[in-house]
């Protein structure tokens, strides 16, 4: 109740900042000439799955954060352990979390010991758009890595050029339940006609000592999470650099350069079993990269050349105070060298062909006495075709993969390891060619028309390689492992609708205007060679190649938006999943088709949003069927589902003075999330905070 109170004096207090007020920064005249974004029009042109989000489309559906933003992309599972400072990772159709990459500004994050990126250290603060992809698309100018996973999540930032080169300052704060506290600066300056730098830092602070419903049997009783404080840091230095002029005035090559660090020190809270939940872990994590990208085009604009490179180092160190002697205490670290290259020629008459060529190395040790030190270097080399032309977008890809295993240090087992190889030995190197498909056929319209509907099809075969421990984790890996391998089928149909005689494209919207945009994807997937831990002895883990997977789901998306009014605009976004994801290792087996854990069969979001002069709103939502925290579906080890609800109301205003001076360009922005207040949990026994609220007010100078 206390956050609702505070969430309604929020509301009032965003409506009394409304009177008075001259005109509304969202104007009458603007909404009037709304822009359709032009990147929205690839989702329905695109040969395989594609989704985004941009800034716009966040602030009008009011996503919250990236865990937020994720649940509204159809044929996502994401793991979530609750809370600020809750490990979230992502899953894509059924794969594991291993088979989906993501990118920061181009270049694949890489996690070389668990093989899943933590994507709750990404704020939304900076990010400009979210961008999944399954399978392969129509864009061949990427690397080869980029090309090596079955789904890649795109994280791109903010990076607007600056008309001036007046310094220009970003700032926000955000405050909200369980002491939760984040101030956020950005700064921009274009330094010179061809120079532009960009810093950024923010800072998060929260307790998430939320509290939650406990139910055990007949009885339920009122906790409250514990040792589950977060504090971190993150900060960017991003300069751009325009190099040349070609006779039409644009750059003939640009250069991007990143540096970015990273530093959270958490507490891990625990699982939640009857009535306890103590623990006393703690996990101090530091990542810091440096990154360049070099893009060049020929005169002719027959040639283009991207040239990348990278330098990455991470940082885990764990313990635990509850254990005796301190025993399970660890500081991992990790380090990647990359570097790739991508040329495309662009002949004409509908061909582009592209060759993309990367070298990477990884490398893990640790302070554990069975270090082994392990390096891994990768070398791959990709192919790509596209033709489009009239109604026809075909893309065809070979990738080839080489990745080569080394150790640094060997240690003698006794005999009887749960490894039956010798320890130290190093895992065996991988080689590996993957083919991929994908086209789209344009049914109705002319690429510019009010109605078009595009089928499309796609096939990717691709694999992943074992991650560091699962090759080498003392007792549970195995260096005799083969790599996991996955193969997807699509067929989808995508289609838009505009009224007004606007043509799409980018084109205005004129006044009780609209445009729905819609896609449905069918797919089969199957995962075989899966990497499983099967137990060795009554103590003792191992991982071994055993399981096969067969997905058979279907995704359906819906985005409209129609113009109601003279300054009124109402945006809707909608998505449903269907995942079949059954195990089909061993027909003897009674757990054979079972649903593989974690997955629900049906997941779906929802959310309304309602532009207009006076206090722009959202209402949104997101759920799930049940699902199982086991593949083997023991008794009590069913996740209920759940539908999380959630309220944004937020206003730019321009017309406040300051001791008598304009103060224009203020956002504010009040979010109640988990509207209902429903307790469930995504990861068993991981309860979820229940209703909670979240204030932020920005300013531009």
């Amino acid at each position: 109740m206390k956050a609702l109170r505070i969430f309604c004096l929020g509301g009032l207090l965003l409506l009394y900042a409304q009177v008075g007020m001259g005109q509304d920064s969202i104007r009458t005249e603007h909404l009037q000439e709304v822009k359709v974004n032009a990147r929205q029009h690839r989702i329905l042109t695109s040969t395989s799955p594609l989704q985004l989000l941009d800034k716009g489309d966040m602030l009008r559906l009011g996503v919250t954060d990236m865990a937020d933003a994720l649940h509204r992309m159809p044929g996502i599972n994401l793991r979530d352990y609750g809370g600020a400072g809750g490990m979230k990772t992502v899953a894509v159709r059924g794969f594991g979390a291993g088979h989906t990459g993501v990118s920061y500004d181009g270049v694949l994050l890489s996690e070389c010991q668990g093989g899943e990126i933590d994507v709750s250290r990404y704020s939304l603060d900076q990010v400009q758009t979210l961008r999944l992809t399954i399978g392969d698309n129509d864009d061949i100018f990427i690397s080869a890595r980029q090309a090596s996973v079955a789904a890649l999540l795109a994280i791109e930032t903010m990076s607007e050029i600056p008309i001036d080169k007046q310094p220009h300052l970003s700032t926000q704060l955000q405050v909200g339940a369980f002491g939760y506290v984040s101030p956020y600066l950005r700064y921009v300056q274009r330094l010179s006609d061809r120079f532009t730098l960009q810093a950024m830092g923010e800072y998060t602070y929260a307790e998430n000592d939320y509290p939650f419903l406990l139910h055990n049997g007949k009885y339920t009783t009122h906790e409250r999470r514990t040792n589950s404080r977060m504090n971190s840091g993150h900060g960017e230095l991003n300069m751009h650099w325009m190099m040349g002029r070609r006779a039409d005035g644009m750059s003939r090559s640009q250069l991007w350069a990143k540096i970015y660090y990273y530093d959270n020190d958490r507490q891990l809270p625990g699982i939640v079993r009857y009535y306890t939940d103590v623990t006393a872990e703690q996990l101090h994590d530091r990542n810091a990269f440096a990154q360049a990208r070099w893009q060049a085009r020929s005169l002719d604009d027959h040639w283009m050349l991207k040239v990348q490179a990278k330098m990455n180092w991470a940082s885990s160190a764990y313990q635990d105070t509850l254990v005796a002697n301190r025993r399970n205490d660890a500081t991992y670290w990790q380090r990647e060298y990359y570097t790739s290259a991508a040329l495309m020629w662009i002949p004409g008459d509908g061909w582009a062909v592209d060759y993309s060529a990367d070298w990477m190395m990884n490398s893990l040790n640790s302070t554990l006495a069975i270090d082994l030190r392990p390096h891994r270097h990768g070398i791959l080399q990709s192919l790509s075709a596209r033709y489009a032309k009239g109604r026809w977008v075909a893309l065809i890809r070979m990738l080839a993969s080489v990745y080569l295993n080394s150790v640094g240090r060997k240690i003698e087992t006794q005999q009887g390891s749960a490894n039956p190889t010798k320890a130290g030995q190093a895992a065996k190197d991988a080689r590996r060619l993957s083919p991929s498909f994908s086209l789209s056929y344009r049914l109705l319209g002319n690429g510019t028309a009010s109605d078009e509907l595009y089928l499309r099809a796609s096939y990717k075969d691709i694999f992943r390689v074992p991650t560091f421990n699962e090759n080498y984790f003392f007792h549970y890996g195995s260096s005799d492992l083969k790599p996991e391998k996955t193969r997807q089928l699509n067929v989808g149909l995508t289609w838009k609708k505009t009224s007004s005689g606007d043509g799409g494209n980018g084109e205005s919207l004129r006044y009780k205007g609209w445009n729905v945009q819609a896609t449905l994807d069918g797919y089969c997937n199957r995962v075989t060679d899966k990497i499983v831990g099967v137990p060795y002895n009554m103590f003792v883990w191992r991982t071994v190649n055993l399981a096969r997977v067969d997905v058979v789901g279907a995704d359906a998306s819906l985005r409209g938006i129609w113009q109601m009014a003279p300054g009124q605009q109402l945006s809707l976004q909608g998505s449903y999943s269907y995942q079949h994801v059954v195990n089909h290792t061993d027909r003897s087996s009674k757990y054979y088709g079972n649903q593989v854990a974690y997955i629900p069969l049906h997941s779906g979001s929802f959310a309304l949003g309602w532009e207009n002069p006076w206090v722009n709103v959202s209402l949104h939502g997101q759920g799930m069927s049940k699902r199982w925290a086991n593949n083997e579906h023991y008794d009590g080890t069913e996740v209920d589902g759940y539908w999380d609800m959630g309220l944004t109301l937020y206003r730019q205003l321009d017309d406040l003075r300051l001791c008598g001076k304009p103060l224009r360009g203020v956002k504010v922005r009040m979010d109640v999330k988990n509207l209902l207040s429903e307790q469930y949990e995504l990861v068993g026994h991981y309860p979820m905070p229940r209703r909670s609220w979240m204030f932020s007010i920005g300013y531009n100078f």
